[in-house]
């Protein structure tokens, strides 16, 4: 930790020993699980929190696949991405998708809320989620989010 000035002390990524936490989707509303998510990888549960550091934690996530959606959003919402060639957008259910590979939602919606560019990926990163409840980090020894 170096400070500057009077008193004010910065923080090196490297002072800072990342902790595991452990995540159970299981019954939780995408949304309001997702913000949290992002928030502990973002590292503002911190106090040492810099905005442009990489400072936060690693984050399992368990039973994506019984992650809860309000509302009509299982039959409404869809999926945007284009492949860059004309006729290449397609649509995509969250219905189907979370058939396929219910993973997937819960790391596009943190994804949308972390920030965008290299430290988002780098944060994005440090995310594991697993569509049913075993996971392959027990020697991380992760302890469940509070």
């Amino acid at each position: 930790m170096a400070t500057y000035g009077k008193g004010t002390a910065t923080v090196s990524a490297k002072d800072v020993e990342p902790t595991w936490y452990l995540v159970d989707a299981k019954d939780q509303v995408l949304g309001r699980l997702a913000t949290r998510v992002a928030s502990v990888l973002r590292g503002k549960h911190r106090p040492e929190f810099t905005p442009s550091l990489y400072l936060g934690d690693r984050v399992i996530v368990i039973n994506a696949a019984h992650v809860m959606l309000t509302g009509s959003k299982l039959q409404n919402m869809t999926y945007f991405s284009h492949s860059g060639y004309p006729g290449g957008a397609k649509f995509r259910s969250v219905e189907k998708i979370m058939r396929t590979d219910p993973s997937r939602v819960v790391e596009h919606a943190v994804r949308g809320m972390l920030p965008k560019g290299t430290l988002g990926y780098k944060l994005l990163s440090k995310l594991r989620v697993y569509a049913g409840p075993e996971h392959p980090h027990l020697a991380q020894n992760p302890q469940p989010l509070p």
